[in-house]
């Protein structure tokens, strides 16, 4: 059913399209080990992320970010896997436990699943979803309703890090909207 509470929504239409992909920076701090739990819920042709220890590309724009990403879509093609927004890109899909070695060489460590089968624990349309991020030192987790839908191990000292800001992206790409609420965060 329908919820009264409050939420944060961002989303753009034909008239008013995207540049680049901007996104809402949290400027109460840096995090470092962490969980973060957040609900969320997007148009079919919606693309957003929750970034986390990431930091802000001034040249780009005083709203762009580079860092970790749990990645989400309304299509539910890239949503829970572990991403790095304008960095190493693809890092763990959802299905996935990845290793990333110190010469920067991706692994597979362990199946978390198959990607369809974790894909129909997403709901779609006008029901919320959660996604809970775990960050404990080079570990990282992401888990959708109960569920653990992508890991990254980062061994890569150059390409990773252990502390940076939280944001909500908006992605370039066709009008969407993007609703977020329920945000908690609990340092570890």
């Amino acid at each position: 059913g329908a919820s009264t509470r409050p939420s944060s929504f961002a989303g753009t239409t034909a008239e008013r399209p995207l540049k680049q992909n901007t996104f809402l920076i949290w400027r109460g701090g840096s995090v470092r080990d962490f969980e973060l739990k957040v609900e969320f819920r997007l148009t079919a042709a919606a693309n957003s992320g929750v970034q986390y220890r990431s930091v802000v590309v001034p040249e780009v724009s005083q709203w762009a970010m580079r860092g970790y990403q749990a990645d989400m879509d309304g299509a539910n093609t890239h949503t829970a896997m572990v991403y790095e927004e304008r960095g190493r890109g693809f890092l763990a899909v959802r299905g996935m436990f990845n290793r990333v070695a110190a010469d920067k060489t991706i692994k597979q460590v362990a199946t978390l699943g198959d990607q369809e089968a974790l894909k129909a624990f997403i709901k779609t349309g006008a029901e919320w979803n959660q996604i809970h991020i775990i960050a404990k030192g080079n570990t990282l987790i992401h888990v959708v309703n109960g569920h653990v839908m992508a890991m990254l191990l980062d061994e890569e000292p150059e390409g990773r890090a252990m502390e940076g800001l939280l944001g909500i992206q908006l992605h370039v790409g066709k009008p969407m909207k993007n609703e977020f609420r329920s945000i908690l965060l609990k340092r570890l």
